[in-house]
């Protein structure tokens, strides 16, 4: 099954830290972007941060010198480090990658995770 699987959500107190991760299924055998979109309560999906395969990096200008993306190509896993966590931050927080799968034949395609949840709150 082609899925995105994240890890690492929670509840941090403001000004903490937290990282979530996310692993491709085996079914993703080629990718191009992974990134981060959040969607805080009530409000539209936004992206986060990305990184390419080679490792440029992106991010909403928010959390710029707060939170780091990071990812392992030979596991097809990417990271979300979250420092100093505002209340702001709270949302669902999405993997997304640009991928060629077992089912896109040959085409890459959007992959998107099932969601953690990041709570920040004293």
């Amino acid at each position: 099954q082609v899925q995105l699987v994240e890890s690492g959500g929670g509840l941090v107190q403001p000004g903490g830290s937290l990282r979530v991760s996310c692993a491709a299924s085996r079914d993703i055998f080629s990718i191009n972007y992974m990134g981060w979109y959040r969607q805080p309560p009530g409000k539209e999906r936004e992206l986060v941060a990305r990184i390419s395969r080679s490792g440029v990096t992106q991010y909403t200008d928010s959390v710029k010198g707060r939170f780091t993306i990071s990812r392992d190509n030979a596991k097809n896993t990417v990271s979300l480090q979250m420092n100093n966590l505002e209340r702001e931050d709270t949302a669902v927080y999405y993997c997304n990658a640009d991928a060629m799968t077992s089912q896109s034949m040959g085409v890459y395609v959007e992959v998107w995770g099932q969601g953690t949840l990041v709570t920040v709150s004293s």
